[in-house]
This record gives C-alpha cells, structure tokens and sequence, in this order.
C-alpha cells in the first residue's frame, strides 16, 4: 500500500508519503479467538526476528539484536492497571522498552478509566480481537508501533461496535451490509509499515533516511543541523 497523508503532522515517525505490506487473510469462524491471533503475530514476530538476523549477517557492525527472543502480549486495560497515570502514548514507550517487543491488545474500547487507550475505527477491527505491534527503539528512546492488525469485525461485534460508536446508519453501506448478512468471509489483516521497520534494522533516525518524502523547510533544517541526509 502507498499512500499520501496530506494532514499528517511530519517528525522523524511521520511522513506525508505512506508505505505498508498490507495483508488480509481469509479465516474461520471458528478462529475468532485471542489464541489465534497471537499465533499470528508470533508468525510475523519470528519473521522480523529473522530479517534482523539476515540483516545482522550483511552489516557485521551490527553485533547487538535489538529484538527479545519473544514478544509479550498485554492488554491495554492491563497497561492502564500497570501506569494509571500515565497517558496511553506514555504507557506505550513505558512497556516497550521495559520488555522490548509487545503486542498490545484490545485498542478501540473504553476502559475502566471511561477514556479509550486509542481510537479505532467500529466497523475494521474487532476491538476484543486487535493490536498493535510496538517494538523499542533505543535510538530515538520510544516505542515504535510497526504494524496494526488484527481480526476484523463479523455480524455481531459489527452491530456492537456502530452501537457504542452512535454511527449504526453505516449499516446501510455496501460493505456493512453484505457483512452483516453473513455474505463476506471472516477474516483477519493488517500492515506492516516498510520505512519503519528499515530505520529499526538499520538504525535510522528519520524516516526520511530509508524513503523520498516531501519535508517542511524546518524539518529540512533541523536534520540538516543533526547530520541527518534526508533522501
């Protein structure tokens, strides 16, 4: 998938210019569950885990892995019990560099604090059945979230979710309304964002570094400043 974000607020995570391996798969009913899920991001874990290695092997400056053997899964409710005071972008960078890799669960739904750890659309992801992938950056100390996925709604958490969200007049939409008549299969999908997990290989402190983008003159200037060659 390749994108333009025209509103985007541009930093080093950020660019106006979107690049993702996008994925769907289709499913079971019967595989709606949290333990298939987390089988496949365990899947896609060992897959980054490999590439750092293959990389690892190219560059032999690179003597350190930055990815843990595996990667830990916690809900967004447990994060919350975990750093109440914390805000939810806090609690990210907090969990992931204290374990290194985390898929953290559950993003959408109001917890029991009455706000939502993030938003997320009511009719893709089932919220029960979401995530997304952070992994630590020690360069730029902070979580880097390199992918979003999850199982997508059915006919019920679809209802449920447009019900919480007050939008249940979307049900009169194309893709809606053949879900919610049991018409599409069920699946399970996301996207793996390219440019952020190549400045997490190769340990780049822009985006700018591994993608052409268009930059603010100010952005240009202060990268300038720090020695960063932007593409």
């Amino acid at each position: 998938m390749n994108a333009i974000r025209r509103d985007e607020t541009t930093d080093n995570l950020h660019s106006l210019y979107v690049d993702q391996w996008d994925w769907e798969r289709v499913i079971l009913k019967s595989d709606r569950n949290i333990d298939f899920l987390k089988d496949i991001v365990s899947k896609i874990y060992a897959a980054l885990r490999e590439t750092e290695s293959y990389i690892m092997s190219k560059y032999p400056s690179k003597t350190t892995r930055k990815l843990p053997d595996e990667i830990t899964f916690i809900t967004t409710q447990e994060l919350e019990d975990r750093y109440p005071d914390l805000s939810g972008k806090e609690r990210e960078n907090k969990i992931a560099k204290e374990c290194g890799a985390v898929f953290l669960m559950q993003i959408g739904g109001k917890l029991k604090s009455g706000k939502k750890h993030d938003g997320r659309a009511p009719d893709y992801d089932d919220w029960a059945l979401n995530g997304d992938i952070l992994l630590y950056y020690p360069l730029l100390d902070c979580a880097l979230e390199i992918s979003s996925m999850g199982i997508r709604v059915d006919e019920n958490s679809l209802v449920e979710q447009l019900t919480v969200e007050n939008c249940l007049d979307r049900l009169e939409l194309p893709f809606q309304s053949a879900l919610k008549a049991g018409e599409l299969p069920y699946t399970i999908g996301g996207g793996l964002g390219q440019s952020r997990i190549c400045m997490f290989l190769l340990d780049k402190a822009h985006v700018g570094e591994v993608q052409s983008s268009v930059w603010p003159e100010a952005d240009i200037e202060q990268c300038k400043s720090a020695g960063i060659a932007l593409l």
